[in-house]
């Protein structure tokens, strides 16, 4: 019995330490002057929207108006 939870014990240490070395270095390399994410857009530039910022405000205050405790308990 007690050997098995010596082999046992043995085994997770070593999965354990392979797990570890696994693991590759993320080396970021930076170019002088340029941006290298993506482009931000504004929000009412998405597929829902299509330019339409006025849509995209409506939208955004019913949403904000639905997680209003004050408004949704006088209904």
């Amino acid at each position: 019995m007690r050997a098995r939870l010596l082999g046992i014990a043995a085994a997770s240490v070593a999965a354990l330490v392979l797990a570890g070395c696994g693991e590759k270095a993320n080396v970021t390399v930076y170019k002088q002057g340029q941006y290298q994410g993506k482009p931000d857009n504004v929000p009412w530039q998405s597929e829902p929207f299509n330019n339409d910022k006025a849509n995209w405000e409506k939208t955004i205050k019913a949403r904000n108006n639905n997680q209003n405790e004050y408004l949704r308990t006088q209904q």
